[in-house]
């Protein structure tokens, strides 16, 4: 299991960093739109197994185009596409219940569509909001990094030291130690960012961004497994082989790169 999962990973960035180092803005938007459609195909089979294909079409009829147009488009359009997109989704579900659906049912299945389109279609074009900053390059790799330098440190931190239980109702094998070295883990992942790339980030900017980073990467792991579990599945999917699905490798990373990017613009000024 393990030489499958470092086979997948090595596959999965021999493929995506040559788009995101070289391809800039356009190869990263490319491998963010292509996640997105994968994630939404992920999303649809574990929220509506029921019709998988109907949930499917609609999500990427609806949250594709809003996220470019919550990226290129002008500040007014992308608001109307916003509006727009939460009224088509509610009406669509609202007049297509029926006698064989409860209200229960129909306002269940409104809140999971409404879930995908915010979730996915919200929060993956921030990937591309920092490719598009200056040192952009940095920027989309620190997310990633305070990410997943705090789930090595988790699970083996946990697997050494757990004892104490962080969340058991939504993940009973997640402990306070394993957060504690995952914690440690960010601390020195985001300074070795610093040291190599990032001269511009301060000692306090390292300490906030890995402290903040790490507590949002756990809840962020922590929604993910609260909806699977809400929904009965142990995987979002199969795409990476020894990792699950794509929102089972994104699920942290997609709550820490808002963070990162409004540190980079509020705070730092970019």
């Amino acid at each position: 299991m393990t030489s499958t999962r470092l086979i997948a990973a090595a596959i999965g960035l021999a493929i995506i960093l040559p788009l995101v180092i070289w391809g800039g803005v356009p190869g990263t938007a490319f491998v963010v739109f292509t996640a997105m459609v994968v994630a939404l195909g992920e999303y649809a089979t574990m929220a509506f197994p029921e019709d998988v294909r109907y949930a499917f079409y609609w999500l990427c009829l609806s949250t594709l185009p809003l996220a470019a147009a919550s990226l290129w488009a002008p500040a007014g359009s992308a608001v109307a596409m916003a509006g727009l997109v939460v009224v088509l989704t509610m009406s669509q579900v609202t007049l297509s219940v029926d006698e064989s659906e409860t209200m229960e049912e129909a306002a269940a299945r409104m809140g999971r569509l409404m879930v995908g389109v915010v979730w996915i279609g919200g929060l993956f074009p921030f990937l591309v909001r920092l490719r598009e900053l200056e040192s952009g390059l940095v920027w989309v790799v620190l997310p990633m990094v305070i990410a997943w330098s705090g789930d090595t440190g988790a699970y083996f931190g946990g697997r050494a030291l757990g004892r104490t239980a962080l969340a058991p109702a939504i993940s009973p094998k997640k402990t306070v130690e394993g957060l504690a070295m995952g914690t440690m883990a960010t601390v020195i992942g985001v300074l070795a960012v610093k040291l190599a790339w990032l001269p511009a980030l301060g000692i306090v900017d390292c300490l906030g961004l890995a402290l903040l980073g790490s507590g949002v990467a756990v809840v962020g792991d922590l929604s993910e497994s609260l909806l699977k579990r809400a929904h009965h599945v142990k995987d979002s999917g199969w795409i990476l082989p020894g990792h699950g699905g794509m929102l089972d490798r994104v699920d942290s990373l997609l709550f820490v790169a808002p963070l990162v990017y409004a540190w980079a613009v509020i705070v730092k000024g970019y």
